[in-house]
């Protein structure tokens, strides 16, 4: 019983001991949370805290503390995101009261690869101004195999985001520089984290075709990283609709094709999976009905995803499938029937519109069908043996949606008939007309031509016959030899089916309308002549427009103009450049065709060829040269000549110019050069500018023409005077005679002196008796002196009287061998002082003068005297005599004397 009670009492002391224990826990514990509230120290914080990564995003999730739970406003989380122990990065998180006591979470994506450096994350709560300590989780870095390595690597960035890789180097080496390679990023940046790790960030811009190389290179070492740029999902247009009536078939454009295989973007319809989703297309089972219904697409990759939606009813978006079996069951020569079958029983039941494309060559005819479930078509107006190619498609003709595809081609050839009527024309060559056809292109012909039948008639004439020739099928015209009349001519083609209808022309009469229409210029561009001219009342039946080369009588082509039409462009493979072509309009009328207008031109001029003038040559006249040349033939015209240029250089290079505007000028002249050497060059001008430059060189002359001229002039004007002159001195030769040399009387002497013989006689045996000599001996010293004075005198330039002597023939210069005796003196008191007489004596040298007086000879004398001492000259077989003044001297010739003065005493 004591023991009981003993029990009883330590079991109790234990309560209480157990109960104050719990009081004092419960003491303290309140003690320290009032000194925590005190301190601004919030209880309330996150707890359970996990941290972790992917690539280069952070994961991080916590719980809250229970002590939140007594918290009634929300509760802000503080994040900092540290790399190598440096904050880069603060965040919030809010949690709304009802969310208290939940598990939360929160990333973030590092710029940097977790390869490069350790991230951390620091965590803690805020609360009415009060915050929780930090709770720090460290990201474990990701450790490589190698000691050295370029971060990330094979990473997918998107274009036009931002990327910073990271360089590991190994202990020892150096950093040297980080690139890339095969791309050009921009705004580039290289900083270091450590010793050990550089990075490089920069901008990329646009999408790469493949792997770009990042390079880290260091003092030992070159090594790097793949990495790839993309976009993300870039289709768009969702398109749904109906082929089968039994299936959803949805259509749209696929983006660009940027990251590699192992990235693929997924494609899912309605939340099933595409197979073709890369060619843009996807089909799936579904009931077709005339309900609208959402239809979405989903693409994804590691870049983003993108969803397109589309809203349709099936029903009135049917897009039929191509016809099968489409064959043509009844080919005739201008009509065929068609026939195809549907794939799809469905089709039967629409009413559908259907295309037929039949094509020949380059040109295509569509015709339009309508009917329910039409499988056959009828179509008209094909040609005649030709081969064709024909396709049909169809769509809905309630709705038409779209229309359906193409059908395999088909081909059927039509068959032959007989040709269509020939496109006749006329050419006049000389005095022959020549008829001329287009030969029949294969879809005029019907079939191969066998000949051409031409027959002609002059429905004036009195005859009425009818002329006919057969052409063969090779030939294409026929040159008729025509009456000046008006004649009909008509041509038909004929093949294995008949003949043609005949074309008729009418030929204009045989006189020229060529001369009364002006010709134009014409140029045209990129082988084609374009041509226009006023409305004509003449043409009924519409215009005729031919053409040919000018410098040949080429075949002419030609095309008709409707009446409605006033112009018209002519293109030809034919056409060359720099030939000149004759192009004319003519009227269509009910009979001949009437001439309108002519047109001359290039398609195209060109530089003519160096050379063009081949007979170039040049004319000096004087100072003046002119260059002329041949008139241009137009086979050597590639332009229109507009004029000519002459330029001239001399030696100096002094360069001189002459020019024309007259085209067709033939010469053209440069007036006082100078006499030196030139290099002559003439050219024409053109609107493709100067060209066919021909030179010459030349040294001009003096010019001796003019002076040779002259002399040739002056020396006929004296040949003419001197004939003149003897026809007149040889008709009035007496009258000359007598006025010129008129009688000299002899001297008569009165008196003998001189009686000595020896002393006074004159012997002269060579003296001729025949010339008046006077070489006697004279008796007598009283001179009775009669003469008279010629008519007309002679007066010498120095205003001297002349005496003219005449030496005969033969004596002249001739020096004598006698000796000439001594003067004869005579007494002077015979003679009057104031009287001088001198006649010729050959006994005598000496003159007879008045006393006093000295021989005066004037100066045209003094030279043809001569002396006796030195020989002697006969004299004349005249004399003159010349009356003088008292006060002037007396002429003196040698071959006159003058009784001399006695000697005074």
């Amino acid at each position: 019983m004591a023991s009981r009670i003993y029990d009883c009492q330590v079991t109790d002391i234990v309560r209480r001991i157990m109960m104050i224990a719990w009081l004092l826990l419960l003491s303290l514990f309140s003690v320290s949370a009032q000194k925590g509230q005190d301190n601004g120290v919030l209880q309330c914080g996150p707890q359970n805290v996990k941290l972790n990564s992917m690539n280069q995003m952070l994961l991080l999730e916590w719980d809250d503390d229970p002590s939140c739970s007594a918290l009634h406003d929300e509760l802000i989380y503080e994040l900092v995101v540290l790399i190598a122990d440096q904050q880069v990065h603060y965040d919030e998180v809010t949690v709304p009261p009802d969310q208290i006591l939940s598990t939360h979470s929160w990333n973030w994506t590092s710029y940097l690869s977790l390869e490069c450096a350790s991230h951390s994350v620091r965590l803690n709560s805020q609360y009415s101004n009060q915050r929780s300590p930090y709770t720090q989780q460290q990201a474990l870095r990701k450790q490589s195999s190698k000691t050295y390595e370029v971060h990330p690597r094979d990473r997918v960035f998107a274009a036009g985001s931002t990327a910073t890789f990271c360089c590991i180097l190994p202990a020892g080496e150096h950093f040297d520089k980080m690139y890339l390679t095969g791309y050009d990023g921009t705004n580039i940046s290289s900083t270091n984290i450590s010793h050990q790790i550089y990075t490089l960030t920069l901008t990329l811009t646009h999408a790469s075709s493949g792997c770009i190389n990042v390079i880290c290179k260091t003092n030992r070492t070159t090594y790097g990283a793949c990495t790839y740029v993309g976009d993300p999902p870039g289709d768009k247009d969702l398109q749904c609709e109906t082929r089968d009536l039994e299936s959803v078939e949805c259509h749209w454009i696929a983006g660009r094709k940027t990251l590699p295989g192992q990235w693929h973007q997924t494609y899912q319809l309605l939340g099933s999976s595409c197979a073709d989703g890369v060619r843009g297309r996807c089909s799936k089972k579904t009931q077709v009905d005339a309900v609208e219904r959402n239809w979405t697409l989903t693409v994804e990759n590691v870049l983003g995803k993108v969803e397109l939606h589309d809203r349709a009813a099936l029903s009135h978006r049917v897009h039929m499938l191509a016809p099968e079996q489409v064959t043509a069951s009844a080919v005739n020569a201008r009509n065929v029937s068609l026939q195809w079958r549907w794939t799809v029983e469905h089709y039967y039941n629409l009413n559908v519109t259907c295309q037929v494309n039949i094509s020949c060559g380059e040109t295509y005819t569509i015709t339009e069908t309508f009917g329910v479930g039409l499988n056959v078509s009828v179509f008209n107006d094909l040609i005649p043996n030709w081969t064709y190619e024909v396709t049909v498609r169809c769509r809905t003709a309630q709705h038409s949606w779209k229309w359906g595809d193409w059908s395999r081609s088909v081909n059927f050839h039509t068959k032959g008939d007989v040709p269509e009527a020939l496109d006749v024309w006329m050419q006049r060559k000389e005095k022959q007309t020549i008829i001329i056809w287009k030969k029949p292109e294969a879809y005029h012909s019907h079939g191969d031509i066998i000949d051409y039948e031409v027959t002609w008639a002059n429905p004036r004439g009195s005859d009425g016959l009818v002329a006919r020739v057969t052409v063969p099928h090779n030939n294409h015209s026929v040159a008729l030899s025509l009456h000046t009349n008006e004649e009909h001519i008509t041509v038909s083609a004929r093949n294995i089916y008949g003949s043609s209808s005949p074309s008729t022309i009418i030929i204009p009469s045989l006189t020229p309308d060529r001369t009364r229409v002006s010709t134009s210029r014409i140029i045209g561009a990129n082988r084609t002549f374009y041509l226009s001219w006023p409305v004509s009342p003449l043409a009924s039946c519409g215009f005729i427009v031919d053409w040919c080369p000018s410098i040949r009588q080429d075949t002419v082509d030609w095309v008709k103009v409707p009446p409605n039409k006033t112009s018209v462009s002519i293109y030809s493979r034919d056409f060359k450049d720099g030939l000149r072509y004759l192009l004319s309009i003519y009227a269509c009328t009910q009979g001949a065709p009437v001439l309108l207008e002519m047109r001359e031109g290039y398609v195209s001029e060109t530089r003519i060829k160096d050379g063009l003038f081949k007979t170039l040559k040049y004319k000096q006249q004087g100072s003046d040269v002119e260059m002329s040349w041949d008139p241009i033939p137009l086979r050597e015209q590639t332009a229109f000549i507009q004029g000519y240029t002459f330029y001239y250089q001399d030696g100096s290079n002094m360069a001189f110019k002459e020019s024309t505007d007259d085209p067709e000028a033939t010469s053209l002249t440069a007036r006082h050069l100078k006499i030196t050497s030139y290099t002559f060059t003439v050219t024409a001008l053109t609107a493709v500018g100067e060209c066919g430059n021909t030179s010459i060189s030349a040294t001009l002359n003096y010019p001796t023409d003019k002076m040779i001229t002259e002399v040739v002039v002056a020396l006929g004007v004296v040949f003419c005077g001197l004939v003149l002159a003897i026809i007149f001195c040889y008709r009035h030769w007496a009258c000359i005679k007598h006025k010129v040399y008129p009688p000299i009387p002899k001297p008569v002497l009165t008196d003998k002196w001189l009686t000595s013989p020896s002393e006074h006689t004159v012997c002269d045996p060579h003296v001729d008796k025949s010339h008046h000599s006077e070489a006697h001996t004279v008796d007598t010293v009283e001179v009775d002196y009669k003469f008279r004075l010629p008519q007309s005198s002679y007066i010498s330039q120095e205003d001297m009287p002349f005496v003219h002597t005449q030496t005969p023939k033969g004596y002249y210069n001739e020096p004598l061998k006698m000796c000439c005796p001594p003067p004869i003196t005579v007494p002077t008191s015979h003679v009057s002082p104031h009287f001088r007489v001198g006649f010729p004596n050959l006994s005598y040298n000496s003159f007879m003068q008045p006393e006093g007086q000295q021989c005066s000879l004037g100066p045209g004398f003094q030279q043809a005297m001569i002396r006796c001492s030195g020989g002697y000259q006969p004299q004349s077989s005249s004399e003159s005599f010349t009356e003088e003044p008292p006060d002037s001297p007396m002429s003196c010739v040698s071959a006159y004397i003058l009784l001399p003065q006695a000697p005074s005493t």
